[in-house]
C-alpha cells in the first residue's frame, strides 16, 4: 500500500441504497478507501480474496451466502483481514455466530458516520469493538459460562494460564479497546514488546486472536471485567 495510513474497505451489503450510502460516507475520511463492493456473501469471498482490504464492513443477511459464512471463509483465506459487522441484528445467536466466525467488531447499523469511522479505525489498528450493548451481553455469557459462549472458545482450556504482571497488564488495556500501538503508547515501550507479550498471552491462553484472549482471561478471573 503506498500510502502506511491508509486503510482499504470492502462493503458487503445487499441494499444498493444502504452501500452507496456508506460508500459515500465513508470516502468522507481522508485516510480511508473504499476499494471494492459486494452485493453477497459468495461474492464477497471471491473479491476480497482479490483485493485483501485491510477491513471488510459485512451486513448478515443476505442471499446466497450470509455474512457470518462470509466471514469465516475471508478469514480462513485472509487471517490479517479485519471484519466488521454493520448490521440490524442483535439476537444472542447471531452476535456468537459472527464472533464465533471471526468477526473483529459488531456494530449496529443505527451508528452514526463518526462514530463508523471511529469503529473503523480501532478495528484496522488491531482492537476489538463491540456496540455497548452487545459487549455486556457478550461479558456475561462469559462469565457466567452461557451456552453462547462455547460458539467462541474453539481452543483447550487447559495449558499454562498464569500471566506475569506485565502481560496481565497488557491483556486489561486489550480488554478495554486498546490497540497494540496505544498500548505501546500507555506503557512507554516498544510496539513489537507488545506484539511480543501478546504472542506469548496466546500461547499460555491456547488462543488464537486478541478477542479471544480477552474474554478467555475475564472467564478465568484472570483480569477484571
Amino acid at each position: 500500500m503506498p500510502d502506511e495510513d491508509l486503510i482499504e474497505v470492502m462493503i458487503v451489503e445487499d441494499h444498493e441504497f444502504t452501500r452507496v450510502g456508506l460508500k459515500l460516507s465513508l470516502e468522507q475520511a481522508s485516510n480511508l478507501k473504499v476499494v471494492g463492493e459486494a452485493s453477497d456473501g459468495r461474492e464477497a469471498v471471491a473479491l476480497a480474496q482479490t483485493l485483501q482490504p485491510d477491513i471488510v464492513i459485512m451486513d448478515i443477511e443476505m442471499e446466497e451466502m450470509n455474512g457470518i459464512e462470509a466471514t469465516r471463509l475471508i478469514r480462513q483465506n485472509l487471517p490479517n483481514c479485519r471484519i466488521i459487522m454493520l448490521t440490524s441484528h442483535t439476537s444472542d445467536e447471531e452476535i456468537f455466530a459472527a464472533l464465533g466466525a471471526g468477526a473483529n467488531g459488531y456494530c449496529l447499523k443505527k451508528t452514526s458516520s463518526k462514530d463508523l469511522l471511529n469503529v473503523i479505525r480501532t478495528v484496522a489498528g488491531g482492537a476489538v469493538w463491540l456496540d455497548p450493548g452487545i459487549a455486556n451481553r457478550v461479558l456475561c455469557a462469559y462469565a457466567t459460562g452461557g451456552p453462547q459462549a462455547s460458539t467462541v472458545r474453539t481452543r483447550s482450556r487447559t495449558g499454562n494460564t498464569s500471566l506475569s504482571p506485565r502481560e496481565t497488564e497488557i491483556l486489561r488495556l486489550v480488554a478495554a479497546g486498546l490497540s497494540n500501538q496505544q498500548i505501546a503508547e500507555r506503557l512507554c515501550i516498544g510496539l513489537e514488546t507488545v506484539k511480543t507479550h501478546m504472542r506469548h498471552i496466546m500461547e499460555k491462553l491456547m488462543v488464537s486472536d486478541r478477542t479471544e484472549a480477552a474474554v478467555k482471561a475475564m472467564k478465568q478471573g484472570l483480569i477484571n471485567s
